[in-house]
């Protein structure tokens, strides 16, 4: 054996083991959980918490319920923390009127299990728009997805068809970004690629997408493509916001607030 076709089998092992790692272990890539002990508390007065049982798991969810809310914002939060991190700002929804319902994916939070693939990711989020959405019949219905979430609210709404859908920070597909930041990986081996552009085109109703004009996570691109897609589009960029502030801006709350009292 030549030195040249040693090396080269030595570099195509190696290159074989990175790719079977990402194909194996890219849950690691995508997800950023934080943990919360079973005895941390995250009720308040008008704040329940709640669990949903998915195959093989029980995911924790947290609910502001208001006396007589005008409707529900389902809420599906982004790839890292946990509903410790995301279920805040409550005094905003309590203005409009609107209770708030957020679940932790498996492996975040108090949520059991560990994410396996997309599929099951998209079947506990069906699982728990089935366990709260009969409460609010007769009301006002919104999905809203941040970042990560994005994709499954697009594709939950392009089934329930609510009355709106907000999308912070939305991608037209994982494997787009994917494209972006790991180049030199194979597209086809991604097991996550939540192509949000398929499923947006089949939402009915109006379709609110924010976008911070300096998110270098997920260009404002993004968010223009995909309103070129949908049927009812309202594309709001934040002027100065990146991808994790956006809700310190006030064009951002004022856009949601105005399509909420709009309901």
């Amino acid at each position: 054996m030549t030195i040249a076709l040693f090396i080269f089998l030595g570099l195509t092992v190696a290159l074989g083991a990175v790719l079977a790692y990402f194909y194996w272990r890219q849950e690691s890539l995508l997800f950023y959980p934080e943990k919360l002990p079973e005895h941390f508390s995250l009720q308040q007065a008008d704040v329940h918490e709640e669990t949903v049982a998915v195959e093989g798991a029980r995911l924790s969810a947290l609910h502001l319920r208001l006396p007589q809310p005008k409707g529900i914002v389902f809420s599906l939060h982004g790839n890292a923390g946990s509903l410790a991190d995301w279920f805040v700002d409550l005094d905003f929804y309590r203005a409009a009127n609107f209770d708030l319902y957020m679940i932790d994916y498996r492996g975040y939070g108090k949520s059991s299990g560990h994410i396996a693939s997309e599929a099951q990711l998209r079947q506990d989020v069906a699982a728990a728009w089935a366990r709260i959405a009969p409460q609010y019949r007769g009301l006002r219905r919104v999905l809203l997805g941040r970042s990560l979430g994005t994709g499954l609210a697009t594709g939950l709404a392009a089934q329930v068809q609510p009355e709106l859908t907000i999308l912070v920070s939305p991608y037209w597909s994982i494997r787009a970004l994917a494209q972006l930041h790991y180049p030199f990986l194979p597209s086809c081996l991604l097991r996550y690629p939540l192509y949000s552009h398929r499923d947006l085109p089949r939402i009915t109703g109006p379709v609110l997408l924010l976008h911070g004009d300096r998110d270098a996570l997920i260009p404002p691109v993004h968010s223009q493509r995909l309103a070129a897609l949908a049927r009812a589009p309202m594309l709001v960029m934040v002027a100065g916001a990146a991808h994790n502030d956006l809700q310190d801006f006030a064009a951002y709350r004022a856009a949601i607030a105005a399509q909420l009292a709009a309901l």
